[in-house]
């Protein structure tokens, strides 16, 4: 039978799986002698059953009553009992942190016997019901379904008619009173009492934490952070510990480094007389971790040796969430924290100084998608200095540069950023139902919170830039206005800059500057210059480390010389996707039109006559940029009719020069020429390697000028290594009609010029019938390159170009996606069809060169699965290149 109950005593860090995160860290430190609250923990696979079946397994009651008898012998009290009330949270946690998006409830055990007996064993009446109307709010939220506003509606007009601004200024009587407006708000609302007794209320309390992991938030925030949907969450009942007994109690959030910089020193985030959860949702401003020393000198000094312990032993960075109750310091939960971009690569190299780590391990401490970010333009700091005026400045809660108009709420910011705005969403203080406008939003900006606040932590977590408790700020919401000192008054629509890494907020447009971590990789900046920047030498050692340890190389797409030169600075080891098609455009177009046009091959030798000069000069320049290094170099791929005009306009000039008498004998022949090309669905005809067969001489003029071009720079003094691309191969017949076609072109190249050449033909994997007759094509074929993007249409019968606006939004919304499978290669179809391909390919050549030339090949995910199948390279856009070597490292380094 399984064991679905675990005392904290049981479970240890290494059972994340069963027990999720929050339980095996309060099990961690239990072992580890720290003062941790007593309690047990409900696993992911009790949460999975019941999500299955929709009831709790059987065996599970009788389970909770044996471990509930257990921690009341152990605190001596029983469940709400009236005289002395053992009162517990029931908190969710799942494997992967998932900061506000699943639920808690506190203070389970209250009800109107218990309360009064809290009270006095407590000696403070004010104490006992605030508790009590704490649990009457989170549970008629959270388990009864009830509008958080109608409590906070209450609690407002309850201060309001004390003339009070803090809910600290709310008496005893006072909350008395709102305890029973409560109690009528869940009978007015849920049409049911508030339950009285306690077993009840934690049964019904675990229940709403295993379907809050399906709530709206906890699936949008798993699919923004990738984390599969079948895990569920553990569930921790624990003895409750109090801050908010009095001013010597209190709670508070600390980190072991600065979760923002990566700096060493004291973070974090203390509220006297209140609980966790007045701290994370930014309600009350809270006063710096650093003040505890002069409130409570004690625990300010154990509280220190424990952040220490903790650092040691999780070898990283650690979030703690702790308690005091008059003097006494407890901990309610530890984890790996969410850091920033900048602070992951810079705690990631303190770690190897401090001999914690090894630089394998500092790799895998850092991701592509945080070098990513740390390569996002920043503000140009003199600019906002003298040109924009700073409206107000908050806490750098998670650095970077953010532009846009203000929203004030979630729907909006969805809502305009979908039609092309940039928005950044002003609120009080966020709450979890916001996630789906702070993923939308540029950046995120509150009036309200510290550090520590949910806003921060969810903005760290998804690399959002965000600035919290910009206390001279008056948002209001509902007025859709946000008033600054001095009469400045911004309203929704109007734009505004926010710095994240200063936490200043400016009326106006920003200008920003290219990043130093940019400046880097172009080669601007010298991280072993004495006055170089931390971030870069960090960044620096890393990339080295990483460049080091993998096998794979990296290229670049580019099209041009300029980009060629880009990607070869920031390390990309030559080209695996040169577009021809992009170097038609402009002025060419022209000449593409004629060629169409021809009726006779006269005229058609004529027209690639004139293009064969503007091809050679493009790829001299291109291999010159790229010398030494291998550059692949694809012939013409999309559909001619994109080099004609739109078959409606030019029917419609035809047609009014008709109705004038006019006779335009050019645009006729066009119109002629458009409909005879005309297809329902060109992405799926008359392209690729198709071109070469139907239209003689155009991959022949292509061929030529490539293989001119390295002739030419061969007579300089270079070394270009030329790789030749025939596109949307489905046959290995297709492919060696173009292949002979180039053979002989080489032939006349080189008795033309005197000069050897050696090349490579190859082919570009981009339809399944060819990735399943690989093992024909490679007999012919000298390298594979995947087009993951065409193979991933095909595969799935999905346009990349329109699936968006079509239907895909509702794949995502409904969870049949986790992610776009254009964004990351979908392993299980498309990822199946490259491993046959490649097993196959290598079967008939097995020195067959193996590359990506998609956008997949810049994602972090697609980049290891590439290195699990074997491929040799990986290509993508110049900016993606040292994401692309940072997560090819990775690859070598991490588990596999």
């Amino acid at each position: 039978m399984p064991k679905y109950v675990y005392d904290f005593a049981e479970g240890s860090k290494d059972m994340k799986d069963l027990l999720g995160g929050k339980g095996a860290n309060l099990a961690e430190m239990t072992n580890l002698g720290l003062p941790v609250p007593p309690g047990f923990t409900i696993t992911t696979e009790a949460c999975q059953a019941y999500l299955k079946s929709g009831r709790e397994p059987a065996e599970l009651s009788a389970e909770v009553s044996e471990h509930l008898a257990a921690l009341e012998a152990k605190m001596g009290k029983k469940l709400g009992q009236s005289d002395d009330p053992l009162l517990v949270s029931v908190r969710s946690g799942a494997k992967f942190s998932m900061p506000g998006m699943m639920e808690t409830v506190l203070n389970i055990g209250l009800n109107d016997q218990s309360v009064r007996g809290l009270a006095a064993q407590a000696g403070n009446e004010r104490f006992a019901f605030d508790s009590y109307r704490r649990l009457i709010q989170m549970f008629g939220k959270t388990v009864l379904g009830i509008s958080g506003e109608r409590f906070e509606d209450a609690l407002e007009a309850a201060k309001d008619a004390k003339g009070a601004t803090n809910d600290l200024d709310l008496d005893a009587e006072d909350l008395r009173a709102l305890v029973e407006t409560f109690k009528q708000v869940v009978v007015d609302q849920a049409g049911r009492p508030f339950p009285q007794e306690p077993r009840e209320q934690m049964d019904l309390a675990v229940r709403a934490v295993f379907e809050s992991w399906n709530t709206d938030r906890a699936v949008i925030y798993r699919r923004q952070e990738r984390i599969p949907a079948d895990l569920g969450t553990a569930v921790n009942i624990v003895a409750m510990v109090f801050g908010n007994l009095d001013m010597e109690s209190g709670t508070g959030v600390a980190f072991t480094r600065d979760p923002a910089s990566g700096s060493q020193g004291i973070y974090g985030d203390y509220l006297q007389n209140a609980q966790g959860e007045d701290v994370v949702a930014g309600i009350r401003n809270t006063v710096p971790l650093a003040d505890l020393e002069q409130i409570d000198k004690r625990s300010y000094g154990e509280l220190l040796q424990i952040m220490q312990t903790l650092e040691e032993h999780y070898l990283d960075l650690c979030d703690i969430e702790f308690t005091i109750e008059r003097g006494k310091l407890w901990m309610l939960q530890t984890r790996v924290g969410k850091r920033t971009a900048a602070a992951a690569f810079r705690i990631a190299t303190q770690l190897v100084d401090q001999g914690l780590i090894d630089m394998d391990e500092a790799v895998n401490r850092v991701t592509g998608a945080q070098l990513a970010q740390l390569m996002f333009p920043r503000f140009d700091a003199q600019s906002a200095k003298s040109d924009v005026k700073r409206i107000g400045t908050g806490m750098n809660a998670s650095p970077g540069a953010a532009v846009g108009k203000v929203v004030f709420d979630s729907y909006t910011a969805v809502k305009w950023s979908r039609s092309g705005e940039s928005v950044i969403l002003v609120r009080r203080e966020t709450n979890p139902d916001d996630l789906n406008g702070m993923i939308a939003a540029a950046g995120i900006l509150t009036s309200r919170g510290g550090k520590t606040s949910h806003a921060a932590v969810v903005a760290r977590g998804m690399g959002k830039t965000c600035v919290c408790g910009a206390e001279s700020l008056d948002v209001n919401t509902k007025q859709r206005i946000m008033r600054a000192p001095h009469g400045i008054e911004v309203h929704e629509g109007d734009v505004i800059s926010i710095d994240g890494t200063s936490g200043e907020v400016f009326l106006g447009e920003v200008p920003v500057v290219a990043s130093p971590i940019v400046r880097y990789f172009e080669g601007e900046l010298d991280p072993e210059a004495d006055d170089a920047d931390d971030l870069v030498k960090a960044v620096d050692r890393i990339m080295k480390h990483a460049d080091g340890r993998r096998r794979m190389s990296v290229r670049a797409n580019a099209d041009t010389a300029e980009d060629a030169a880009r990607a070869r600075r920031f390390g990309a080891q030559g080209i695996g996707l040169c577009r021809t098609e992009h170097m038609f455009l402009g002025e060419r177009r022209q000449l593409v039109e004629q060629l169409i046009l021809a009726d006779t091959d006269e005229e058609q030798e004529r027209e690639l006559a004139e293009l064969l000069p503007l091809q050679r000069a493009d790829f001299v320049e291109l291999l010159e940029q790229m010398d030494g290094l291998p550059v692949t170099i694809r012939l013409l791929d999309p559909p001619l009719h994109e080099f004609l005009p739109d078959i409606t306009e030019l029917s419609v000039r035809v047609a009014v020069a008709e109705a004038r008498g006019e006779k335009r004998e050019g645009d006729l022949r066009m119109l002629q020429a458009v409909h005879r090309l005309h297809e329902q669905n060109p992405m799926l005809g008359l392209r690729g390697v198709r071109l070469g067969v139907v239209i003689p001489g155009l991959f022949e003029m292509q061929s030529r000028a490539i293989l001119e071009a390295a002739a030419e720079r061969i007579k300089a003094g270079g070394v270009p290594r030329v790789e030749i691309m025939v596109p949307l191969v489905a046959n290995v017949q297709e492919f060696e009609t173009v292949k002979q076609d180039i053979i002989q072109v080489a032939r006349d190249v080189r008795s033309e010029t005197g000069v050897h050449l050696e090349f490579l033909v190859g082919t570009m994997i981009e339809l399944p019938r060819a990735a399943l007759t690989a093992d024909q094509i490679a007999e012919a074929a000298e390298f594979f390159s995947f087009g993951t993007n065409d193979l991933t249409q095909t595969t799935w019968g999905f346009s990349r170009d329109d699936v968006e606006a079509a239907f895909f939004s509702a794949y995502l919304e409904k969870g049949i996606f986790g992610v776009s499978p254009f964004e990351s290669l979908d392993v299980e179809g498309v990822g199946e069809l490259v491993r046959i391909a490649a097993e196959k390919g290598r079967s008939h050549r097995p020195g067959l060169k193996l590359g990506i030339c998609g956008e997949h090949g810049g994602d972090p995910d697609s980049v290891h699965f590439f290195e699990r199948v074997g491929l040799d390279y990986v290509s993508c856009s110049p900016f993606r290149v040292p994401v692309a070597r940072l997560e090819a490292g990775r690859s070598m380094t991490g588990p596999r």
